[in-house]
């Protein structure tokens, strides 16, 4: 076992059943356990999936404070589950020492990979490990899980049997594709006739300007052409400007490309474009996984906004309503997005969670926390609602 001097040897009270794995020198054996855990996860999950994680903790954390942690059914039993963790100095501005579960800005959903079924003992083992471990102060932060799914009702029951709570400190709403509709009929129920008008105009158009097509990458075909394409078009626009495309950093751009190639080799991946001729004026790109999907990445070419091909590609990525494999779809999208919005009716609501360490002193520091942060909420209510008297627009 590969220790991390961030995460030293919990000593001889830790669970056996927990092992600290450096992603970047793992063994056959735990990689095929990792990926075989994605095929029978309570909630699926690209972004804790091998062929995505480990290239983000490889490229994305260059301090090397994170640590991929799984936790198997009894020593030498099957692994469980899979979460990166990492230890945080600072709760928001406060000084207060934690374990938080380790994400970076594209790391969109914060489940960990936990088998079906082992959901309550996979937090038990995990919560019970970090008790006896030497790093871990106060609580553990677990941001983005999905509210009211098998892991956070599990999370909850496994906190009330260690005699504490599973506080909620932070959520959020983003747009969900989730319907017995078909394609044509979800577009005519998601959009008024109005606008529904107003956009085949668009596309009538756009298509003076030369012919239009819609292209969906194929198993097999050629990948760094796709990629080579998505970069720049998101480099052209906002992000780019911004300096938050995936090109604007050499290590965003190398572990963009290796987890396109993951997705591929595993099947996962689903990459759409719309085409004026040879130029491509939008793409998207999906990460399939059974029964679920994510929107990872969109783009388009701000030269062309006026025919919103954004839009007219997300009227084509609908047919995943009629793919027999895919329940429903998390955006990945900001909450409230303008446009994704206005197209996807349904809302997956996500939460932020912390459950205390059982620690006397951890104890006393999470519910001192617990207190401040509702004391900070409700003072920050009556301060919204002044605010939303005095601006009536």
């Amino acid at each position: 076992m590969t220790v991390h001097p961030a995460f030293p040897a919990a000593g001889p009270a830790a669970p056996l059943a927990v092992r600290v794995v450096d992603p970047l020198s793992l063994s056959d054996e735990l990689a095929a356990a990792w990926d075989a855990l994605a095929a029978d996860a309570s909630e699926p999950n690209p972004f804790a999936e091998r062929w995505c994680l480990q290239s983000a903790l490889h490229l994305l954390d260059p301090k090397r404070q994170a640590r991929l942690v799984m936790v198997r059914d009894g020593e030498g039993g099957a692994v469980i589950g899979v979460m990166p963790l990492a230890p945080a100095l600072h709760y928001g501005r406060l000084p207060l020492r934690h374990v938080a579960g380790w994400a970076h800005p594209n790391h969109f959903h914060g489940a960990p990979l936990v088998r079906a079924g082992f959901e309550g003992l996979f937090w038990s083992i995990l919560l019970g490990w970090c008790d006896a471990a030497t790093w871990a102060k106060t609580l553990v932060h677990i941001p983005r899980l999905t509210e009211d799914g098998p892991l956070h009702r599990k999370l909850i029951e496994v906190a009330h049997m260690r005699g504490g709570d599973a506080e909620v400190v932070h959520h959020e709403e983003r747009a969900l594709l989730e319907s017995d509709l078909s394609p044509d009929a979800y577009w005519d129920a998601a959009m008024r006739a109005k606008k529904r008008k107003e956009l085949r105009r668009q596309a009538n158009r756009l298509a003076e300007e030369g012919a239009i097509v819609i292209r969906r990458r194929q198993a097999g075909e050629a990948l760094d052409p796709w990629l080579d394409a998505f970069l720049a078009l998101e480099a052209r626009g906002w992000k780019g400007r911004a300096g938050s495309a995936l090109a604007s950093h050499g290590d965003t751009e190398a572990w963009f490309r290796a987890i396109s190639a993951g997705a591929a080799e595993a099947g996962k991946l689903d990459m759409r474009a719309l085409y004026l001729g040879e130029r491509p004026l939008a793409m998207l790109i999906n990460f399939l996984c059974p029964p679920g999907g994510f929107s990872f990445k969109t783009a388009f070419d701000e030269e062309y906004a006026r025919f919103s091909p954004g839009v007219l590609l997300q009227q084509a990525n609908l047919d995943l309503l009629g793919d027999d494999r895919i329940d429903w779809v998390d955006s990945c999208a900001a909450p409230g997005h303008p446009m994704i919005d206005s197209i996807w009716r349904e809302r997956r609501r996500l939460v932020w969670v912390n459950v205390p360490l059982s620690a006397a002193g951890d104890r006393w520091r999470f519910h001192a926390l617990a207190r401040a942060e509702k004391l900070w909420r409700r003072w920050k209510r009556p301060a919204a609602k002044v605010g939303q008297e005095q601006d009536p627009s």
